[in-house]
């Protein structure tokens, strides 16, 4: 198959190393990696199994077209996804007769099934998120009352990183409770006291690929993320039950041959049967891999069969505008006899 690559990720999987400004080609068994000068001696050091070609910093499309036609090639799937209109058409002006084929997510369907090095890597990234979550639960505990979402947002990042051992899965999300009642909420000046609700949606990358996980806890001298949570309020309490509840029944029945889409009604349908279905508002999950948002995705339109070796979330949530928000996320893998959470 011959095809070409600009998303940063979906070359670094290809061969080991990606940059800010690259086109990744690839003709049966050749493979072209087009940078500029700045990047060439980092690629030629970590590229696996493809050519480093430099070419002008600001117009590498000359040197791209040079190398399609050298190839001889009459057909190139891309991802129409990842190039701008500009970048593409400035291409496929200087080759003319090559048949450019669109597929949406050609990487991501690449990557759908993780292997064993890649699930040992997430499991690593799932490890060192979950810790980051205990250390900031312990922050919260000593200096957390009285500090505004913004600074939370702050400290946040700071324990996530391990002082730069660490990138970032994401912006994390550090919600306080009626600004929790937003998805993604970014943070306000609204402080942290006493009984408070705080969401906390956070990630990290170890070896490039992401942990996704998400917690709810009342905020007290004892905070921790664990999912057994007490709230003072009867209601709150009762939609944290609901969804953790969800989520433990999509994780019991995520197994290979599942269809995605029974994965989200099964979730769905305890937070209806409680009252609160107009209030989950988002799918029940998506990939995880190198990008924080892959294939398969877990909604209500997927038909996609579950097969051992994805990876994904299971994050059920209720969102009460102007109260509170609930959301509680694991990332899962599906294995030969079920599925696994993955950093416990």
């Amino acid at each position: 198959m011959n095809f070409m690559l600009k998303a940063q990720n979906a070359i670094l999987y290809e061969c080991g190393f990606s940059c800010d400004n690259v086109i990744f080609l690839k003709f049966g068994d050749e493979a072209f990696f087009v940078t500029d000068g700045r990047y060439e001696t980092e690629a030629k050091e970590q590229i696996r199994d493809a050519e480093v070609v430099v070419a002008n910093r600001r117009n590498m499309y000359p040197k791209v077209a040079s190398l399609i036609k050298d190839a001889k090639v009459k057909k190139i799937v891309y991802d129409p996804k990842e190039w701008s209109v500009y970048d593409f058409e400035n291409l496929a002006k200087e080759v003319e007769k090559v048949e450019f084929k669109k597929e949406l997510d050609f990487s991501h369907k690449r990557r759908i099934i993780k292997s064993e090095t890649e699930i040992e890597l997430l499991k690593e990234a799932a490890k060192f998120g979950a810790k980051a979550f205990d250390n900031f639960a312990t922050f919260l505990k000593t200096e957390g009352c009285g500090l505004s979402e913004r600074r939370l947002h702050y400290e946040a990042q700071n324990i996530l990183k391990n002082y730069g051992e660490f990138e970032l899965s994401f912006s994390p999300i550090v919600a306080v409770s009626q600004n929790a009642a937003k998805c993604h909420a970014l943070p306000l000046d609204r402080v942290l006291r006493d009984e408070d609700l705080i969401l906390f949606d956070a990630g990290i990358k170890y070896g490039g690929y992401c942990s996704d996980r998400t917690r709810t806890s009342s905020f007290n001298s004892e905070i921790n993320f664990k999912k057994d949570q007490s709230f003072s309020s009867k209601k709150i309490q009762k939609a944290y039950d609901t969804v953790l509840k969800a989520q433990e029944r999509g994780i019991k029945e995520a197994r290979s041959g599942k269809k995605a889409n029974e994965i989200d009604r099964i979730c769905r349908e305890v937070i209806e049967k409680e009252g609160f279905g107009d209030l989950f508002i988002h799918s029940t999950g998506h990939g995880v891999g190198l990008d924080i948002h892959e294939l398969p995705i877990i909604s209500k339109e997927s038909e996609t069969t579950l097969q051992e070796g994805m990876v994904f979330t299971i994050e059920p949530g209720i969102y009460m505008p102007g109260e509170f928000g609930i959301r509680i996320e694991d990332t899962v893998v599906i294995t030969s006899d079920g599925c696994e959470v993955i950093g416990r």
